[in-house]
């Protein structure tokens, strides 16, 4: 199943399941969950109830979770992508934060801001937390590899985008990865029954239509049960946070010349079943 949050024609937010080219507002329903967050915490994806049925093109997509409690980020995990940054091997995933306020959904445009020319792609795999295998309500503290899979409530396309020297004033990567409508999220979220093995998944980045990244998900470095694993080990994880598990090689800021996105480019991140997510590039305006 696919699902989506989305405003509806009046400008209320709602989230549905989505149909062909139609979706089905779930929000709709008497005594439904507030929203795609609390649906995925009460278990109850595969049993919501179908509400009316709106067009595509009468609504507006949010990122696939607007609200999620924390958004944790995997950096350097594909071995082509550590090697072109110079990184040195380590034993554990290196992990930092984006905030809820950078997300934008499918079809928003990615903003570069007045005080950099340095904003970069990196197409990544998201995960969305759910309540595990026994529900609860509760993704789970100190999760057991073997069982991570098993809190994964589904998939989405994901765009880092990164403003790289505010990433490079510091050893700390926050500023650089958190300016406003960077964090492109969507356009739905797939349930892990509707993807299936995604190992030999390809992750592609489309810059104006050229591929800039292409690597298959099996060659991460920390594979998915891993992260989910470790991220657990040191903060609980809630139903509806957000793991972005990392970019292949291929960014931007490593070719020569470096490739920047500017104004009126367009970003695609296919990976297979999960779908596409589709950005164009802005200048962040200031009125006055």
């Amino acid at each position: 199943m696919a699902f989506v949050s989305f405003r509806r024609p009046d400008g209320t937010p709602s989230y549905g399941r989505v149909a062909g080219d139609r979706v089905h507002d779930c929000g709709a329903v008497s005594g439904a969950p507030a929203d795609l967050k609390a649906a995925i915490a009460a278990g109850s994806l595969d049993t919501l109830a179908d509400g009316p049925a709106l067009a595509f093109t009468d609504i507006l997509l949010l990122p696939v979770i607007p609200n999620p409690g924390k958004i944790l980020c995997v950096g350097h995990n594909y071995e082509s992508h550590r090697q072109e940054t110079g990184r040195a091997k380590v034993e554990h995933p290196s992990i930092f934060t984006r905030f809820a306020d950078t997300l934008i959904a499918d079809g928003q445009p990615i903003v570069r801001p007045t005080v950099s020319t340095n904003l970069d792609f990196e197409g990544e795999l998201a995960i969305v937390i759910g309540p595990g295998k026994n529900g609860g309500g509760g993704g789970g503290r100190a999760i057991a590899e073997e069982d991570a899979l098993d809190h994964i409530a589904g998939y989405a396309c994901f765009n880092d985008a990164s403003i790289r020297d505010w990433q490079w004033h510091t050893t700390q990567f926050a500023p650089g990865k958190n300016f406003p409508g960077t964090g492109a999220f969507g356009p739905t979220l797939m349930t892990p029954d509707e993807v299936g093995d995604l190992a030999d998944v390809h992750v592609t980045t489309r810059l104006n239509g050229a591929i800039v990244q292409d690597q298959p998900i099996r060659d991460m470095i920390f594979p998915l049960a891993k992260i989910i694993a470790y991220v657990s080990a040191f903060t609980p994880l809630s139903p509806g946070d957000v793991i972005a598990t990392g970019t292949p090689g291929g960014v931007g800021a490593k070719r020569t010349p470096p490739l920047w996105m500017k104004a009126g480019d367009r970003i695609e991140i296919a990976i297979g079943p999960v779908g596409t997510l589709t950005n164009h590039v802005s200048d962040e305006n200031h009125p006055g």
